[in-house]
C-alpha cells in the first residue's frame, strides 16, 4: 500500500510540474522545440501569425488608394503629354524659329 501512495504521488508531481510548464506558453505564442541543441519553430503557428490580419488588409488596401494619384494631379510625362522641356529637347535649337524639328 506505501507502494502504491508512492508511485501515485510521483505520477501526481509529475503531471503537475507538466501542467506548470505548459501554462508558462503564452496564449497566442507558438512553442519552439530545442532537440539536441536544434531549434525547431512550428512553421504553422508562424504562418498564422504572419498571414489573415484583417487589419493589415485594411491598411495595405489604405496604402494602395493613396498611392492611385488621380490623373489630373499627375505630371504631365506621366501621362503622356508633351512639356516645354521635352519639346526643347526634340526640336533643339530651332525651337521658338521654325516648325520643322532639328531631330525627328
Amino acid at each position: 500500500m506505501k507502494r502504491l501512495m508512492c508511485i501515485a504521488s510521483l505520477l501526481l508531481c509529475a503531471s503537475l510540474a507538466s501542467l506548470a510548464h505548459a501554462a508558462e506558453l503564452p496564449a497566442n505564442g507558438c512553442a519552439e522545440v530545442t532537440v539536441d541543441g536544434y531549434k525547431a519553430p512550428d512553421y504553422a503557428c508562424l504562418s498564422q501569425q504572419m498571414g489573415n490580419d484583417t487589419r493589415a488588409a485594411k491598411a495595405a488596401s489604405k496604402n494602395r488608394e493613396a498611392q492611385n494619384i488621380g490623373v489630373e494631379k499627375r505630371p504631365p510625362n506621366k501621362v503622356g503629354l508633351a512639356t516645354p522641356a521635352a519639346t526643347s529637347v526634340r526640336m533643339g535649337n530651332t525651337f521658338g524659329t521654325s516648325v520643322k524639328p532639328q531631330r525627328p
